[in-house]
């Protein structure tokens, strides 16, 4: 996803406190897309040794203790004893199926309108000077593309907060965002999931992410109130 301003900084970069912390909002969400990558052999090693699960744990933990709560920790360092267990397995979820996949990545997929939530997707992106990359191609409503947005609004917030200007355009626009696209969808993901034995990897991981969802959305209602019943995508 090209951006107008980068978002790559760190909380360590920021002097305030409510900065720092919008700052590791932002890396959860980025550390949550990477997880959902397709797992090739350089991303298999890195979890394989424990690396990415560490990150994100620390991650999690900065944002809030619950997070880390009751999570088999060594599952999502587990990629299985075939070389390509795991990305076998990201196939045979998320990727394939005579009818399309059983858990597909995919909002518009769950919605049933699916041009619908895609043209939606757009619109926030737009609103926020963002365009999908060509190469490789994104489509708006694939999970990876949903979370590496919140990742750039989290990001910018925090940029707000720090600078002294008024984070609130961000904090509702992340708020409307996750209620009508990732918050909505994702809970049928993990349904679905359970109902496939997944390896225990795969469990774990959509768990970590529903859970993140819904800690985050109640977070941002809490500083700027419920979506509006009027509410509409930009």
């Amino acid at each position: 996803m090209a951006a107008e301003s980068s978002s790559e900084s760190t909380p360590e970069e920021f002097s305030r406190p409510e900065a720092r912390a919008a700052a590791a909002r932002s890396r959860a969400y980025a550390a949550l897309a990477h997880f959902f990558r397709y797992p090739d052999g350089a991303f298999r090693e890195d979890l394989r040794d424990g690396t990415l699960a560490t990150a994100l744990r620390a991650i999690l933990a900065d944002i809030h203790p619950k997070l880390v709560e009751d999570v088999d920790w060594d599952v999502l360092g587990n990629v299985g004893n075939e070389p390509d267990a795991l990305a076998v397995e990201y196939t045979r979820l998320f990727d394939t199926g005579a009818a399309g996949p059983p858990c597909p990545l995919y909002g518009g997929l769950y919605a049933g309108t699916r041009m619908k939530t895609m043209e939606e997707s757009v619109r926030f992106y737009n609103h926020f000077g963002l365009t999908l990359s060509d190469e490789p191609r994104e489509l708006p409503d694939h999970l990876i593309t949903q979370l590496e947005f919140l990742h750039f609004l989290s990001f910018r917030e925090a940029g707000a907060l720090e600078s002294g200007e008024d984070p609130n355009p961000y904090r509702c626009a992340q708020r409307d965002f996750i209620s009508r696209h990732p918050g909505k969808w994702v809970p049928d993901l993990r349904s679905r999931l359970e109902s496939q034995d997944p390896m225990p990897f795969f469990r774990e991981l959509v768990a970590r992410l529903g859970d993140f969802l819904i800690h985050d959305e109640a977070h941002l209602v809490a500083q700027v109130g419920p979506v509006p019943r009027t509410s509409v995508a930009f």
